[in-house]
């Protein structure tokens, strides 16, 4: 039976927080789970935490938890009455200084900013874009405004300019908090909102690396790419994070949806060229917040995305409210193998021209090589921090890769990296006595038997981290003196 490469990222929330939902969400192949900064208090998302984790040892798997920052909140204030309906034609104030409710008239400002990052003729567009606006003038701290498309407008709603142009910076004060908190459980990954440019990743890491000091854990980081000003500098942010986010949704609002299917695949291909990670997230099974079905459309989104390489497909509502998150993601899984299925693997081609730096990184692509033309089995990497499996995961051979580590951490970061299982094995300082480790460890899972072909990459001495130096191909079962 074909086992899915694609990971699926699902969003925890109202109706996915019942520890026996939980497990069956992870048995029906939830690989990582996203928890949303944005709600919640600090304590729900340290007990969300520890239910992830106990559903995923009951169930297991290892699963990665992804810690997403609320970033700045770039939107608007309260209404009196909770929303107001404006139409088009009207006047209306955003109003940095209001303190009262909004009303028909105006609103005030969460983003107090706002005056000074825009002038007369920009677009704004609130509420997910749904609502659009052109600034008249800007009086002091009052951005004057006329509706160009109306609709229902309701408390604490987006807005995003056009084009961008925003200054919000990437962290807040709530998200230095917020990082304390993630790194308190060990977040595996943490998502940072609206970077502009490579230095809020670097200080982004900065924090993480401080936070987590006294655990002794260091997250990967990921980019979510969702601002107009992130685009010039995609290649940089990349290089300074260890994955991307497509977030295809402010993205969307501040770019234009017509431009949004070219750079996920110009993402998604730049993510993995640069060996990193790469998630394409929002709105993509939308419809089954409310159906059991999805839409045919929402089938192509899913499939094409994984036929152009992303490690991971994300749920957000459709998880974390929706009325049908263990059917969403059973129903992705069924997508994602199909399009699998379908893929003709050309591994050849990755390695005209080619030329490495590392030692470990030639074992990684020495060892696709030959499963690839071997006929093997499985491709097992015993490594200590995953960045072996990673870098052979770049590349599509159509062999199964097995993430063989003694660090619980390092196995639920590979959760997230497209064709590999994460296992957890102890390792023993004999190199003969790992390799023989690992094959058992193969074996017991169902992945290999005997006679089958399995190449293992390691490293001399064992349990040295970027060491990965020795390539051996085994038959399972043969006595090995």
């Amino acid at each position: 039976m074909q086992r899915r490469g694609t990971k699926i990222v699902a969003t925890l929330g109202p109706a996915s927080s019942d520890p026996a939902l939980l497990e069956q969400m992870i048995r029906a192949g939830v690989n990582c789970v996203r928890l949303n900064f944005s709600h919640g208090t600090a304590q729900d998302h340290i007990d969300r935490a520890r239910l992830v984790r106990e559903a995923a040892t009951r169930a297991g798997r290892e699963v990665a938890i992804m810690a997403d920052l609320q970033g700045p909140k770039i939107r608007v204030g309260k209404f009196a009455d909770g929303k107001v309906q404006l139409e088009t034609g009207m006047k209306f104030v955003l109003d940095a200084s209001r303190t009262e409710p909004g009303d028909i008239n105006g609103v005030g400002l969460d983003y107090k900013e706002l005056p000074r990052d825009v002038k007369a003729g920009d677009t704004l567009l609130l509420n997910d874009g749904l609502i659009v606006m052109t600034v008249d003038a800007v009086r002091g701290e009052q951005v004057h405004a006329t509706v160009k498309i109306g609709g229902v407008l309701s408390n604490n709603k987006g807005i995003n300019k056009q084009g961008g142009g925003l200054t919000a910076p990437a962290l807040t004060a709530k998200d230095m908090e917020d990082i304390r908190t993630a790194m308190s459980f060990q977040a595996d990954y943490v998502a940072v909102s609206f970077p502009q440019n490579a230095s809020d990743m670097e200080m982004a890491r900065q924090l993480c690396n401080v936070a987590g000091a006294e655990y002794r854990h260091k997250p990967g980081l990921i980019a979510k790419i969702e601002r107009a000003e992130a685009i010039p500098n995609l290649e940089a942010i990349c290089k300074a994070s260890d994955g991307i986010m497509v977030a295809r949704g402010d993205l969307a609002i501040e770019v234009g949806n017509a431009a949004v299917p070219a750079l996920q695949k110009r993402m998604i291909k730049m993510a993995r060229d640069l060996d990193k990670v790469v998630i394409t997230a929002t709105h993509m099974m939308e419809s089954m917040i409310t159906n059991p079905v999805p839409t045919r459309a929402e089938v192509s989104d899913v499939a094409n995305a994984v036929l152009d390489g992303t490690d991971a497909v994300m749920l957000s509502a459709e998880s974390a409210t929706g009325k049908y998150p263990v059917e969403t993601i059973r129903t992705m899984t069924a997508i994602a193998l199909a399009a699998e299925r379908s893929q003709v693997y050309e591994l050849d081609s990755d390695f005209i021209n080619q030329q490495f730096v590392r030692v470990d990184q030639a074992i990684a692509m020495a060892a696709l090589f030959t499963a690839f033309h071997l006929n093997v089995k499985a491709i097992a990497a015993l490594s200590q921090s995953g960045s072996t499996a990673l870098w052979m995961s770049r590349h599509d051979s159509g062999v199964p890769i097995y993430a063989l580590t003694p660090e619980v951490s390092a196995a639920r970061r590979a959760a997230l990296y497209r064709g590999v299982r994460p296992v957890v094995v102890p390792f023993d300082s004999d190199r003969e006595n790992a390799l023989l480790s690992a094959e058992n460890a193969l074996k017991s899972r169902g992945a290999v038997g005997d006679g089958d072909l399995i190449v293992l990459s390691c490293g001399e001495p064992m349990g040295k981290s970027g060491g990965t130096n020795a390539l051996k191909v085994v038959r399972v079962g043969e006595h090995r003196g």
